[in-house]
């Protein structure tokens, strides 16, 4: 009985790779990547490997990520730049606190500005964690600071 499981665990582990896109694929092997040269090397510089990886992206996403680099890292220089899924993200006490994932990623109609839960923007029961970017005015950007020096808190 018991090998039956093992056997029923396995063909279902198997066939959740066809569950993924090509795309959720890729970034899971992203992030395994970071998480292996994190280990690695702990001399090579966190923020040159963002900013790298933001030349990569395609004009309107690498814009979009250069301006939240910049604003992220005003509002809250004690954050760490970091890659996380082969996105550009900033970190806490070494936990992803707000990321910023491209459009091209999973080839959406538009870029995403998130934050983890471990991000201190509580209010009430109900509160928005991602959000949809196209492109940033100045009030954009100081909209974004401000999340970002809160959820930093």
């Amino acid at each position: 009985m018991a090998n039956t499981t093992k056997k029923t665990a396995k063909k279902a582990a198997a066939g959740s790779e066809e569950n993924f896109s090509a795309e959720e694929r890729a970034a899971m092997k992203e992030r395994a990547k970071e998480v292996r040269s994190s280990k690695k090397a702990a001399d090579v510089d966190p923020e040159a490997e963002v900013l790298a990886k933001i030349a990569e992206f395609p004009p309107d996403d690498r814009e979009l990520a250069e301006q939240v680099h910049k604003v992220v890292l005003a509002a809250a220089p004690t954050l760490t730049p970091r890659l996380w899924y082969g996105q550009p993200a900033y970190s806490k006490d070494g936990k992803v606190l707000v990321f910023f994932q491209p459009a091209s990623k999973f080839k959406t109609r538009y870029a995403t500005l998130g934050f983890s839960d471990v991000a201190a923007l509580d209010e009430g029961s109900i509160w928005p964690t991602y959000f949809a970017l196209t492109a940033l005015s100045a009030a954009d950007e100081k909209r974004i600071a401000e999340l970002v020096a809160r959820a930093a808190a």
